[in-house]
């Protein structure tokens, strides 16, 4: 049996060893009030041989929120700060953990996350691993984990549900240019103050 200080110790090492790696990691990426770039999204589902995949494009601003618009099969626009949600279905109030979430990611403040996920990773300088395993009882039942691939960028994220099913995202073309364009600024004025 092991002894409660040596376990208390031992865990404390765990987390602080997590806690560094975010801020050696964070320490890398690039920060800016706007990213954006191009996506491609590959949803394996158990009940198909083949996945299913979509493109588009992302913006992400640091004031507004983030752009998720998907160019093919089917064009749609989600649009999402820290309050609403826009699809094309209407706007609906999000909990603040999920625009925290989309926009820790793609605005490169991985600490945020800690709040919700028990994180893992490695750090081997010019590419970073972090797994993400959701606190929350709600969102286990939804997510497993989620695993972060990257390097001065996020590149690759990765979702694994509790369904068995599997989301993989890659992230291209990422630009961070100095203002949005006017309709992007548009899109963001969508969505409810």
């Amino acid at each position: 049996m092991i002894p409660k200080a040596l376990l208390l110790f031992l865990l404390s090492c765990n987390l602080s060893y997590a806690a560094d790696v975010l801020v050696d990691i964070t320490a890398q990426l690039i920060k800016t009030p706007i990213t954006q770039g191009e996506f491609q999204q590959e949803k394996r589902l158990k009940i198909l041989r083949k996945p299913l995949i979509s493109t588009g494009s992302f913006t992400y601003s640091q004031s507004n929120g983030v752009i998720w618009k998907t160019l093919t099969p089917i064009p749609s626009l989600l649009l999402v700060n820290d309050a609403h949600l826009l699809t094309g279905q209407g706007e609906q109030a999000v909990p603040p953990a999920f625009g925290k979430v989309f926009k820790a990611m793609l605005g490169a403040d991985l600490q945020q996350l800690s709040d919700g996920f028990v994180i893992t990773g490695e750090d081997k300088k010019s590419a970073w691993t972090l797994q993400l395993t959701p606190k929350d009882e709600m969102l286990k039942k939804i997510i497993s984990s989620i695993v972060l691939n990257g390097d001065t960028e996020l590149r690759v994220l990765e979702m694994q549900e509790a369904n068995g099913n599997t989301t993989r995202i890659s992230f291209t073309k990422i630009t961070h240019p100095d203002q949005l364009t006017s309709e992007q600024q548009a899109d963001f004025e969508r969505l409810s103050p």
